[in-house]
């Protein structure tokens, strides 16, 4: 048994502290997440909010084949569904501290271009199934659990989200290429 499986029996078994602990471990990934996902700051947290008063209210309900993140996440996209208003863009950042604050912020900005152009160009489940892979490190099997499609689908539907990204960057350095070129 894992230490997460043993935090949730003992956060089943009524223990706070453990939970506290599955919480701390989990919020700041699932409000990052959040964040793409919702309207405004403030509609992420409150979804974050949702997600582990969720996730409290029926622990009892989780089923320990899968993953712990892999549950949490699906709560996570419901909440988000739920309170998302569809004509405002997601917000993509929680800062990071430390390192060398240029090269961070150049980083930065380039990873939240390409999920800025992820956003537009993808549908809401492509979106979450890339952001779970290669932002969360998920495995397919848990990615698609989280968006409620099969294995094969979430495989075909990554490799047509990087096709989709790479020919938008393609055209993208063409397009400077010829400005400056």
């Amino acid at each position: 048994m894992t230490d997460e499986q043993q935090l949730v029996e003992q956060a089943r078994a009524g223990s706070v502290p453990a939970f506290t602990e599955l919480v701390n471990r989990y919020k700041e990934r699932l409000l990052r997440f959040l964040l793409t996902r919702c309207a405004s700051y403030a509609d992420a947290e409150d979804a974050l909010q949702d997600t582990f008063v969720n996730a409290y209210r029926y622990l009892n309900t989780y089923d320990a084949r899968w993953r712990f993140s892999t549950w949490l996440y699906r709560i996570a996209v419901n909440n988000a569904t739920r309170g998302r208003q569809a004509d405002s863009e997601p917000l993509t950042d929680v800062a990071d501290e430390g390192g060398d604050p240029l090269a961070e912020c150049i980083a930065q900005s380039e990873r939240e271009n390409l999920w800025l152009s992820a956003r537009r160009l993808l549908n809401d489940d492509v979106y979450t199934a890339m952001w779970l892979r290669y932002v969360e490190d998920m495995s397919i099997r848990d990615v698609a659990e989280v968006v409620g499609r099969s294995s094969a689908w979430t495989k075909v539907n990554l490799m047509r989200g990087r096709q989709a990204l790479d020919e938008e960057l393609n055209s993208h350095s063409e397009n400077v290429s010829k400005s400056y070129g």
